[in-house]
């Protein structure tokens, strides 16, 4: 067995750890689980930690359980205070399973005959049967509510909202994620639960709940919560949440969030979120440090979590796509940008609307800078940066000559102004 412990220690992903964990994995494969809230049909970069977790435990020799909470995404969150863990029905939850069974696939085998391959559970599957009466008289009285009233989150929650108070669906969510752990103790012989530093509370009550009812011996094991240097919040942009599908966060977009880390985050992160050696991350600090400008820390870690994320192709497409506002880019490579990818390249550029036939006739270019899109504020000015040769259409340079047609379309729908270096513009033909 590799030491798995020895793994995450040094890259900084060990928070607590249960007493003789190490000792009990060295001995022989494991199984141990993490929990992953189902109410998206995604995973966003939060969750990466986990299934790094999970991926670095399978590469130990041990086998890893993913487990969707299909049962407490049936409950929603109970504080009332995440809009983002509504009340599911099952259909959705399913279907939110499936999907993100696929994500994982992309970095957990499995599909291997490996005694250590991957599995994917749902709590909802052996939630759905045990009535309230079962509950409580098979689960609930293994636990005092002294011993529940002392674990920091409901301490932490009670006293923080005195005034709002907390649901007795939160105060006993510690005992249904305790049952989790038990069942696939029972189960599937899963001897450690993994989470972030705030479920230690949690975690334990399952470890109590098997030393209680199975006289057995669990464990418990957390990361830290993934902070950013600045103090905003990690996995969060503009726009929300960094998810996994592309269709909600492009390539392009994650590509740039993890390629705009601050030089702090990135020595972490490169440790967290890849699968690089010690040896490999070591030169590479040394390296950026010598010369942070080149910024070869961010640029390895955007790299390869993307290619882990998504694909190769999609990061090639990314560093493309990237090229268009740092680089020398064409007409042509302008032209190969996807509609999607073009729209994130040129998020927040100014735009406006030429109908298709006016295009289709041809506009001069003193018209098109000035009257039709307000990119310039007269014709003379429009006519002076002409003039001076500043002026580019999707890219290539043009003279006061200049007509624009529907052979300068980027995807049949868009032309790119710029003026100097810096100021762009997007013309949609409709």
């Amino acid at each position: 067995m590799k030491n798995f412990i020895e793994e995450v220690t040094w890259r900084g992903m060990l928070h607590d750890v249960m007493p003789g964990t190490e000792e009990h994995l060295m001995e022989q494969m494991r199984v141990a689980y993490v929990g992953i809230d189902p109410t998206a049909d995604s995973l966003h970069i939060g969750h990466l930690v986990g299934v790094m977790l999970l991926k670095h435990f399978q590469i130990a020799g041990h086998k890893p359980l993913a487990l969707v909470g299909g049962a407490t995404g049936m409950i929603g969150d109970p504080s009332g205070k995440s809009n983002e863990r509504n009340l599911l029905d099952e259909p959705t939850l399913r279907h939110n399973q499936e999907a993100i069974q696929k994500q994982l696939s992309r970095f957990l085998d499995f599909t291997s005959e490996a005694p250590n391959a991957a599995e994917l559970v749902n709590n909802y599957d052996w939630m759905k049967e045990i009535s309230f009466l079962d509950f409580i008289r098979d689960i609930g009285k293994h636990l005092t509510v002294n011993y529940m009233m002392a674990k920091d989150s409901v301490k932490k929650r009670l006293s923080s909202d005195a005034a709002e108070g907390m649901s007795f669906t939160e105060f006993t969510y510690q005992l249904v994620q305790g049952y989790d752990f038990l069942h696939l103790y029972k189960a599937k012989n899963c001897t450690l639960q993994m989470g972030g530093s705030d479920q230690w509370g949690n975690i334990t009550t399952g470890t109590e709940l098997v030393r209680r009812k199975e006289a057995g011996k669990a464990y418990a094991l957390t990361c830290p919560l993934i902070t950013k240097a600045d103090g905003t919040k990690f996995g969060k942009s503009e726009g929300g949440n960094i998810w996994l599908d592309p269709a909600r966060t492009s390539a392009y977009k994650f590509y740039q969030y993890w390629l705009n880390t601050s030089d702090a985050d990135a020595e972490k992160y490169i440790k967290i979120f890849t699968f690089l050696s010690k040896e490999v991350i070591e030169a590479l600090v040394i390296e950026h440090h010598e010369a942070p400008h080149l910024r070869v820390l961010q640029k390895r870690l955007a790299e390869e979590v993307t290619i882990m994320a998504h694909s190769k192709l999609d990061l090639e497409n990314a560093i493309k796509a990237s090229t268009i506002l740092f680089g020398n880019a064409t007409a042509a490579d302008l032209k190969a940008l996807d509609e999607a990818t073009f729209l994130d390249v040129f998020d927040g550029v100014p735009q406006a609307e030429i109908a298709k036939e006016e295009v289709a006739a041809g506009i001069e270019i003193i018209a098109v800078l000035n009257e039709k899109t307000g990119f310039f504020k007269s014709n003379g000015e429009a006519r002076r940066a002409l003039i001076a040769n500043s002026i580019s259409v999707n890219r290539e340079k043009v003279k006061e000559d200049f007509q624009l047609s529907s052979n300068d379309l980027i995807n049949n729908q868009f032309v790119l102004l710029q003026s100097g270096k810096k100021n762009y513009f997007v013309i949609r033909v409709v």
